[in-house]
């Protein structure tokens, strides 16, 4: 029996990076898996992948702005599977360094519009059905960041999108506890992780040679992480290991907001 056996999972951005990881690690733990991404070939990609290792999983096509995405979504676990126990927040996107007074005010918008609305919607949608289990037994794991907690020069938007997601988390955990639901929510913030979207990132400084360098250097153990040094931490959230654990955040940086 592995750690999450019996429940259904949701994991938005699951075709790639973190996403990816966090699917691939619930399916492997015995969960079933909707992968929800607006990449349907890098997600069924990843579908025959976890089902070529023994595990179950099924793509959803999913624009995370989207309501009426996500109200379709849901009615499809209900009519398939009958009940909801865990959602993973994780589809998010950064569009790059930018001076505050240059920054666009459409570069804004989407930004927060992927990582904030989109948490916003899946969470809402999730607790609605979250709540019609027989019992109630729901976890929510939104995937913010360490530049949720403390500031990064240039990126304001990103920031000000995963720092909504904190607090957010926060109110929602309250909120669900004070009406006695079995529906906990957490945050999670990893650090610097060897992902697609930290190697964009990487590519502002000219030689790659010192870029490693210096994001390793950022580090106070001396190396990025890896995708599945935050798979297992959202591991542990979705799990009943952590049923007294809600309204709080998971830090997953390798000591960087420890200076």
């Amino acid at each position: 029996m592995g750690r999450v056996a019996g429940k259904i999972a949701l994991v938005t951005g699951a075709a790639r990076g973190l996403g990816e990881a966090i699917a691939c690690m619930l399916a492997r733990e015995g969960a079933t898996v909707v992968l929800a991404d607006l990449d349907e070939k890098a997600g069924k990609r990843i579908q025959r992948k976890i089902k070529a290792e023994g595990g179950n999983a099924t793509f959803s096509l999913l624009d995370v702005t989207s309501e009426e995405n996500w109200a379709r979504c849901m009615a499809m676990i209900n009519r398939r599977f009958g009940e909801f126990h865990i959602l993973v927040n994780c589809a998010g996107i950064n569009v790059g360094r930018s001076f505050p007074s240059d920054t666009t005010l459409s570069d804004w918008r989407r930004v927060i519009s992927v990582n904030l609305d989109g948490t916003f919607l899946g969470t809402k949608h999730a607790v609605a059905l979250m709540s019609k289990g027989t019992p109630v037994n729901g976890s929510i794991i939104n995937i913010s960041s360490v530049m949720g907690l403390v500031g990064f020069a240039g990126i304001g938007p990103y920031s000000a999108s995963k720092g909504g997601v904190r607090l957010y988390s926060k109110s929602v955990a309250i909120s669900c506890a004070e009406k006695m639901l079995n529906i906990r929510v957490n945050s999670v913030h990893p650090g610097f992780i060897e992902t697609q979207l930290l190697r964009q990132g990487m590519k502002s400084i000219e030689d790659p040679v010192e870029a490693e360098r210096i994001y390793n250097a950022l580090q106070p153990v001396g190396h990025l992480g890896e995708p599945d040094d935050i798979a297992y931490g959202v591991l542990y959230l979705a799990s009943d290991e952590s049923k007294f654990v809600t309204g709080t955040e998971l830090i997953i940086d390798g000591g960087y907001t420890a200076r």
